[in-house]
């Protein structure tokens, strides 16, 4: 049996990206609508700050946290 949270990251990620990114945009091509939604994960990855990562981006967390795997590693 599935855990009801197992999506929850992943839908709130989508809910996001439709209500900030494309709602309501109309795209003349194809490309014009990817690039809005690459330009949004650049910016949800490494520029958002969130406030349970210790206001770091996510990008910024995960770096840290690897460095910190080294480390014990070694």
């Amino acid at each position: 049996k599935g855990n009801c949270w197992d999506n929850a990251p992943t839908e709130s990620f989508w809910g996001r990206l439709k209500t900030v990114s494309v709602h309501g945009q109309k795209f003349a091509t194809r490309e014009q609508a990817r690039q809005a939604v690459m330009d949004w994960m650049a910016f949800y990855n490494h520029r958002r700050l969130h406030s349970t990562l210790g206001y770091l981006s996510p990008m910024q967390y995960e770096q840290r946290w690897y460095k910190a795997q080294r480390k014990k590693a070694a």
